[in-house]
């Protein structure tokens, strides 16, 4: 089975990994990195985005260690519309999405069908929350909220950040 996710991460979170797990549940994997032209236009927020390059190699380091976990393989590809080969690859079979990304999913089927491809089926994984009950998110990690694990950092808490 071949499994297919994309996205910015940047950075790479918690739940970033749950979408990965599940993608390595199913199957080998082909996640799409968006690039540095896409990758401010996913952004809902005005922020810098890290290059290519540097998000490539986090995910790169991420992936790996799942890929052997699950004895599954993967590929990265650059990511430069927002349906990507999901919408023209017929190996794949599936496509794992968070809930609010569900209806790209609904698009990217939709242009299968006009290219006469088998629709994939889609996995919707839920959200991870932070330790706040808020959605774990790269832009409140970013603006130093939380860390890439949920914890609220120290400002936020009143706690010291715990040890990676």
């Amino acid at each position: 089975m071949e499994v297919a996710l994309g996205g910015t991460f940047d950075p790479v979170h918690d739940g970033h990994r749950a979408l990965f797990e599940r993608a390595f549940e199913l199957g080998d994997v082909v996640v799409g990195l968006t690039t540095d032209e896409l990758a401010p236009e996913t952004r809902n927020v005005d922020r810098h985005v890290r290059s290519y390059a540097e998000r490539e190699a986090d995910l790169e380091a991420e992936l790996a260690a799942l890929a052997d976990e699950y004895d599954r393989e993967f590929e990265i590809n650059a990511l430069d519309s927002p349906t990507g080969i999901a919408a023209e690859e017929p190996a794949l079979e599936y496509l794992v999405v968070s809930p609010e990304t569900a209806p790209v999913g609904d698009r990217i089927n939709d242009l299968r069908a006009e290219r006469g491809l088998d629709p994939l089926s889609i996995e919707v994984v839920d959200h991870v929350l932070a330790e706040d009950g808020e959605i774990i998110s790269s832009t409140r990690i970013v603006s130093g909220e939380i860390d890439e694990h949920g914890r609220l950092t120290p400002d936020r808490s009143g706690r010291k950040p715990h040890s990676e």
